[in-house]
């Protein structure tokens, strides 16, 4: 792994995390979302994911594996570790309360519901979001360390789902303070724990790096991607659009994600 790639993979898992931002400044300002685009783009995101994930992610870290314990038991301690990925990933989401999670989907309208509560939620999903946030900017990181042309379609599609989770933190906060400066504050910094998931994977990188290691671990950020893209994207785009337009997203941003890795 080349650590010259560090500043690219760095700034890329930062752009990833601040889209939150983004998210609370179409909430705040925005009369109306644009659901349809909305949808799309999450299954968008979702088929990059996805794609990346089964095609390039999870292959090499299998050959990271071979290189270090030969065929055979490598591909068993690639599978596990990709489950291992999955487990970690919803081991957060069980944590995390239903309400507050920023996994539970809920309809804008939802949010912008005025009552005591509202800040209370606001503030919780941040928190929430922050959690998640810190295995999605490991994945990018290590993904954009590994090859930078492999990271930016993956901080391409962790930016545009971390949209509507700048919103699930912008709208309550937003309502229950009339301070767009406090409901634009509290998303942007929910994004920051992406940038410390980079530097946890910096000092992994550093301290416990050998072509084992790197298998288990890229493996694992296969396993956190698709549940994300399963668990979250889907149901997101499910939830902001009609069938049809999150299931077209996904396809075509598999599409793009592969014609990429081909000229690529």
């Amino acid at each position: 792994m080349q650590l010259d790639n560090f500043w690219p993979a760095f700034f890329l898992t930062v752009f990833a995390g601040l889209s939150t931002g983004i998210g609370s400044i179409l909430a705040i300002f925005a009369k109306k979302t644009n659901t349809k685009f909305l949808s799309v783009s999450l299954g968008f995101s979702a088929g990059i994911m996805i794609y990346v994930s089964f095609v390039e992610i999870f292959v090499k870290s299998g050959e990271s594996l071979q290189k270090s314990v030969g065929s055979g038991i490598s591909d068993w301690i690639n599978v596990i570790a990709f489950f291992g990925g999955i487990g970690i990933i919803a081991l957060i989401d069980f944590l995390v309360p239903s309400a507050e999670n920023p996994h539970e989907m809920r309809d804008v309208d939802e949010m912008q519901a005025k009552n005591k509560t509202l800040l209370r939620m606001g503030l919780f999903t941040a928190f929430a979001i922050a959690v998640h946030n810190f295995p999605e900017g490991l994945a990018t990181f290590l993904a954009a360390m590994k090859d930078p042309s492999l990271g930016v379609p993956i901080a391409v599609a962790i930016a545009i789902h971390n949209v509507p989770e700048g919103i699930a933190v912008a709208v309550p906060i937003y309502h229950a303070t009339g301070s767009r400066k406090k409901a634009f504050m509290y998303s942007f910094l929910s994004g920051l724990a992406e940038p410390a998931g980079a530097l946890i994977g910096f000092a992994l990188i550093n301290i416990l790096f050998t072509d084992i290691a790197f298998g288990i671990v890229f493996a694992g950020v296969a396993g956190i991607m698709v549940y994300i893209s399963l668990d979250e994207l889907l149901p997101s785009a499910e939830k902001y659009g009609e069938h049809h337009l999150s299931i077209s997203g996904l396809i075509a941003g598999m599409a793009v994600m592969a014609v990429s890795l081909l000229l690529l």
